[in-house]
C-alpha cells in the first residue's frame, strides 16, 4: 500500500513493514511499487534476527557486492577464509561478489545490509 504522504521524489515508510513480503528486503528491483523503492541500483534489508537464527547453507551473489551493520546485537559472518564478528553498533563486513558467506545471531540482533547492484537471479546457495 502506498503511503499517503509519500510525494513524487519522496517515498516515506517503515523498513520491517515493507520488508515482510521478502525476509526483511524492502528496496531492489524486486519491489512491485511505483516508488523509490524499485531500484536495480541496490537492495536494502532490515534484518531482525532472534538469538540463535542462522543460515547454515553457503550463499553467494555472483554480481553484487554486499554491506551488514550491525545495529544492535551479536551477529556473525562465516566466510570461507575468514569470520567476522559484528559486535558494536556500527560494526560492519563488506564483501565482494563470488564470496560464499552463512551467518548466525548469537544475540537478538538488527542489521542492516546493502547489496548492489540489484539484480534477479545474483543470489545462489553454493555447495562447499
Amino acid at each position: 500500500m502506498e503511503n499517503p504522504f509519500s510525494q513524487p521524489g519522496i517515498t516515506f515508510g517503515n523498513a520491517k513493514t515493507d520488508g515482510v513480503e521478502r525476509r526483511g528486503w524492502f528496496v531492489g528491483h524486486f519491489v512491485n511499487a511505483a516508488n523509490l523503492r524499485s531500484t536495480e541500483i541496490l537492495e536494502v534489508k532490515w534484518g531482525i534476527h532472534a538469538a540463535g537464527d542462522s543460515r547454515s547453507e553457503w550463499s553467494v551473489n555472483q554480481v553484487a557486492t554486499t554491506l551488514s551493520i550491525l545495529i544492535k546485537g551479536r551477529f556473525r559472518l562465516q566466510f570461507p577464509e575468514q569470520e567476522c564478528l559484528l559486535a558494536e553498533e556500527g560494526d560492519y563486513v563488506i564483501w565482494s561478489a563470488g564470496v560464499p558467506h552463512t551467518w548466525i545471531a548469537e544475540l537478538a540482533s538488527t542489521v542492516v545490509t546493502v547489496r548492489y547492484p540489484s539484480l534477479e537471479g545474483d543470489s545462489i546457495e553454493k555447495a562447499e
